[in-house]
């Protein structure tokens, strides 16, 4: 059976396919009154947060603060103890990490999960390889792997069959999206994704997500590095101590506003109409 994926451009060229939400409808991703618990710890509490489709939602707070609860829980990885998750205006239940992929939501973690000693070809397909009369179709993998490494604008890879452990830290991050958006995503999750990069090699990754973006699908990115955040987000979401506690508009806040919220949960800098108390 011939188990090709659609060329990326194809995923979401629009209404016919499986492309992204209308701009004018709900949101591609919704929270409401998400809690994780475990055990006595109150790892999230109440958390409501919409992700809109083409936008790029920016997920910061100190360490503990929530963050890879928060993202775990809409991977699948952990089922929320309460509350509601909603995909495009319907409700869904997320409890493996295989329901979010059907979905549509693909999580890029820190650490890719790529493997070194394979090709970017066989990182791209592993697990889910295309064959042909029980023969590894090596061909149309190695065509749709160019081809979605060009739809995203990847320029500095120079074979599809150079191994991994040979790309850098920003080729090895697009490899990584790469796979993800191969796989008919509408919401790529990027954990950390300039950690530990040089300056050209951040340069390369926060392009990437603005050509994700420009294609039409959410982007949820969690940072620590608030000049990438503020050089990619439309939209900013704090936590602090498990609670989602303001969210809204890139142009509301500033760095300092940012790391006030980040660091006391409140801040006389930014409107309140959006605050949520702790």
């Amino acid at each position: 059976m011939d188990t090709t994926p659609e060329p990326f451009e194809s995923v979401i060229a629009g209404p016919q396919g499986s492309g992204v939400a209308p701009s004018d409808g709900p949101p591609l991703l919704s929270l409401r009154g998400i809690s994780k618990s475990f055990g006595a710890v109150q790892a999230m509490r109440h958390v409501d947060l919409d992700v809109p489709a083409g936008q790029v939602t920016a997920i910061i707070g100190d360490n503990g603060a929530g963050k890879s609860t928060l993202i775990k829980t809409i991977s699948g990885i952990w089922a929320q103890s309460s509350g509601h998750i909603l995909w495009k205006g319907q409700e869904v239940h997320i409890h493996t990490p295989r329901d979010a992929s059907d979905l549509g939501i693909a999580t890029v973690y820190q650490d890719l999960s790529l493997c070194d000693n394979l090709d970017i070809v066989q990182n791209m397909y592993l697990g889910r390889e295309t064959t042909k009369k029980g023969l590894l179709n090596e061909i149309e993998m190695e065509i749709a792997t160019r081809k979605t490494l060009s739809d995203l604008s990847v320029s500095t890879v120079k074979s599809v069959r150079q191994l991994v452990g040979s790309l850098s830290g920003g080729q090895r991050q697009a490899v990584a999206v790469a796979r993800a958006v191969m796989r008919e995503s509408e919401l790529v999750i990027l954990d950390e994704p300039t950690a530990a990069l040089g300056v050209s090699q951040t340069a390369q990754v926060l392009e990437l997500i603005h050509t994700l973006k420009s294609h039409g699908l959410a982007v949820i990115v969690i940072s620590h590095n608030l000049s990438d955040v503020f050089a990619v987000a439309d939209r900013i979401a704090v936590m602090y101590l498990g609670t989602l506690v303001h969210e809204g508009p890139i142009s509301q806040y500033d760095t300092a506003s940012a790391v006030e919220l980040i660091t006391t949960g409140r801040s006389s800098r930014v409107p309140n109409t959006v605050a949520t108390s702790v």
